[in-house]
């Protein structure tokens, strides 16, 4: 299990991880935070990115904060 610690950008044009450093990511949302949809984008684009099922990425904390642990289980 890997843990990353996210931070979202919300409501931009285009969605893209950048990495800041070895375990944390800023990750750029089209979704408005708005019942659940930037978490549901943001697990999708994970899932997307790091070749996993969404089933594998769950929040840990923060899941209505910009900032959130999620952890990937592979």
């Amino acid at each position: 299990m890997k843990t990353y610690t996210i931070t979202v950008k919300t409501g931009t044009s285009q969605e893209k991880i950048v990495p800041s450093s070895k375990d944390e990511l800023i990750v750029y949302l089209r979704a408005k935070p708005h019942d659940g949809e930037a978490n549901a984008a943001l697990i999708k684009l994970l899932s997307k990115h790091f070749k996993v099922a969404k089933s594998c990425i769950t929040i840990k904390s923060g899941a209505k904060s910009h900032t959130k642990i999620i952890s990937i289980n592979q």
